[in-house]
């Protein structure tokens, strides 16, 4: 058994994530990032596969994405409010790691096995990143899940998804609460 870690219950319960734009400079250093990373490799894997990867995005790259998305929002008939809001985004953004979806054959471990890791490793990621005392928010877009987009700006496989976009910064303001789940209206507890 795990000892007791009263310190990391507290953090899981009283988390939240920070808004995409409040995060500023400083940004994790590359030992930090890579601490932050590690940690959040470490999700469960049924079979080892590691169906995941990340792709670490800095000022420059951010502003090639946010430069990216205009002529990609208009060939994708996109409302301009909703081109307009990504390209603020992430033309402010810092820093952010994309979480590369990327399956593995196994005749043991399903797709949709590995689908749920990949998310696992995004929470992780986040969580990973506001232990270590920064902001962090798990985003993806209509930009994200169009194929053109993350082979060419990315440079995805055709096997390859985005899982998500982990923003990672510090928060220029605390983050807002928001309502959390009524357990009560989410648990079956009659089978305990």
């Amino acid at each position: 058994m795990p000892d007791r870690n009263p310190s990391a219950l507290d953090f899981l319960l009283t988390r939240r994530s920070c808004p995409a734009q409040t995060l500023t400079t400083p940004v994790p250093d590359h030992d930090q990032l890579e601490t932050i990373l590690t940690a959040a490799a470490r999700s469960p894997d049924h079979g080892k596969l590691e169906p995941w990867r990340f792709i670490v995005l800095g000022r420059d790259a951010l502003q090639v994405v946010a430069d990216a998305l205009p002529a990609a929002g208009r060939r994708l008939g996109i409302p301009q409010d909703k081109i307009d809001k990504p390209v603020k985004t992430y033309g402010g953004a810092h820093l952010a790691v994309v979480v590369v979806f990327s399956p593995k054959t196994s005749e043991k471990v399903p797709k949709i096995e590995q689908t749920y890791a990949t998310g696992g490793v995004c929470l992780a990621l986040v969580n990973a990143a506001l232990a270590s005392g920064f902001g962090a928010n798990w985003l993806s877009g209509w930009f994200s899940h169009d194929r053109d987009f993350i082979h060419e700006v990315f440079g995805l496989a055709a096997h390859e998804t985005v899982a998500g976009i982990v923003h990672i910064g510090t928060a220029s303001r605390t983050p807002p609460d928001r309502p959390r789940p009524d357990l009560t209206a989410i648990t079956d507890w009659s089978r305990a």
